[in-house]
């Protein structure tokens, strides 16, 4: 998995406009959270499907951009989380135990 550092507010407007030709996600990760640990292992063991891009944001170390991501795309903030951002908004989002690639890949095709 080659995961793009989301840490700066400016690159929420980059993902959105990227979003209009390639599926975005943003994955929101607790260091603190075992559940976060698993569900982003689970993401990094699966089969990346190529043609998504895929940001990892620390949330312990970007509290506000957290929040700003919940806000920007309309979320209710959970961590750990998944957000798929297609054309613009976001399509899919995931928490917890129920989030996986099959999930993610699932919601692109609809």
């Amino acid at each position: 998995m080659d995961w793009i550092q989301l840490n700066e507010t400016a690159q929420l407007e980059e993902i959105r406009q990227k979003s209009y030709s390639l599926p975005q996600v943003i994955f929101k990760h607790s260091t603190r959270c075992s559940i976060s640990s698993m569900a982003k292992s689970r993401l990094e063991r699966a089969n990346n499907p190529g043609g998504i891009e895929f940001y990892y944001l620390d949330l312990i170390r970007n509290r506000s951009l957290s929040n700003q991501v919940a806000e920007d795309f309309k979320v209710w903030h959970e961590s750990p989380q998944v957000l798929l951002i297609i054309d613009g908004e976001c399509r899919y989002d995931e928490s917890h135990t129920g989030i996986s690639m099959d999930s993610i890949v699932t919601s692109i095709a609809r």
